[in-house]
């Protein structure tokens, strides 16, 4: 997730995308989301076992930025809110 193009970057785990961007985007959720205004949801990946999804979520977060950002542009290069998509 980002605030804007080449912003913010947050990287989180859950068991429900839909009601967690939901409430990064009302700001119900104190931290660091809320702080930076962290609310365009950018890329994501399903996992079957949260197990995985946690592993993957400590990658991520150790990536340099600049990989981060080629991740994101490889299957959204215009940097387009996917939560629309969810619905």
């Amino acid at each position: 997730m980002s605030n804007e193009r080449n912003g913010t970057l947050y990287i989180g785990v859950t068991s429900n995308l839909l009601n967690r961007i939901t409430q990064h985007r009302n700001k119900e959720i104190e931290g660091f989301a809320k702080k930076y205004n962290v609310a365009r949801l950018l890329y994501y990946e399903y996992f079957n076992d949260i197990n995985d999804a946690i592993v993957r979520e400590k990658q991520l977060k150790n990536w340099r930025r600049e990989w981060k950002i080629a991740l994101i542009e490889k299957d959204n290069p215009h940097w387009s809110d996917l939560y629309q998509d969810l619905l």
